[in-house]
């Protein structure tokens, strides 16, 4: 057990209270946008890799495919991201993002990245750098 605030508290404890502490802050972050952490991972999925299909998309998100569709439905009633007819086989169907949504995905991650900033800003560099590697570890 660790201490904190002479309270005992056990580190999965702490992890997931500050697990929910940044994912608060981070949807906040995305209210200028008022799209949702799914929507906003999806745009970012889809800036990084490019046109997919959709249970390529719903892969990436580790998500059904059946909620992959309603999150591309949302996206697409707003204009950020459009479907397309797959040139390689007709019955299937690709999903990009439109212009506004490229524009949106990329200040959605600047966003986050300054939030990341602020966030971890209380942790010296060096600190900073051993809980990236041990979160690595642990997501492995």
């Amino acid at each position: 057990m660790i201490e904190a605030d002479g309270d005992d508290e056990t580190l999965a404890e702490a992890f997931w209270g500050v697990a929910r502490r940044l994912r608060h802050r981070t949807r906040e972050s995305l209210e200028p946008w008022d799209v949702t952490p799914s929507q906003a991972r999806a745009l970012g999925v889809l800036a990084r890799h490019g046109v997919l299909r959709p249970g390529s998309l719903a892969e990436h998100l580790r998500i059904a495919a059946r909620s992959a569709t309603e999150v591309v439905d949302d996206l697409q009633a707003r204009g950020l991201v459009e479907r397309r007819p797959d040139p390689n086989d007709r019955r299937a169907t690709l999903v990009a993002l439109t212009a506004e949504g490229a524009r949106t995905a990329s200040a959605i991650r600047d966003a986050r990245h300054a939030e990341a900033d602020r966030f971890f800003a209380d942790l010296d560099p060096a600190d900073r750098e051993q809980l990236a590697r041990i979160l690595r570890t642990l997501r492995g």
